[in-house]
């Protein structure tokens, strides 16, 4: 599983684009994708979650999310784009005392 990030600002968005994100406003990862943005929906922070075959990597992960992105039909541009392989998130558990 792959977590991605899209750093972006909007490009001409109506307000039926505007209605639109701020209903799929959310700080989940989901595989349709969330947006958070700033006050005058202007930037926003795009987040998907890309599911992983054995052998997807970073590059299949972002083109996934900018499908997904692309899917919303917002005009948008691009800033950042970050990729996290879930698959290398290590968590330790702490061993209960006794």
């Amino acid at each position: 599983m792959f977590r991605v990030t899209i750093r972006g600002k909007f490009l001409g968005l109506g307000d039926a684009g505007r209605a639109a994100v701020l209903a799929a406003a959310d700080t989940a990862y989901t595989e349709a994708g969330t947006f958070t943005h700033d006050q005058s929906v202007t930037a926003f922070t795009f987040r998907c979650q890309v599911p992983a075959g054995p052998d997807d990597g970073r590059d299949e992960a972002a083109l996934g999310a900018m499908a997904a992105l692309e899917a919303h039909g917002h005009p948008h541009e691009i800033l950042q784009l970050a990729v996290t392989d879930m698959r290398d998130i290590k968590v330790h558990r702490r061993r209960r005392r006794m």
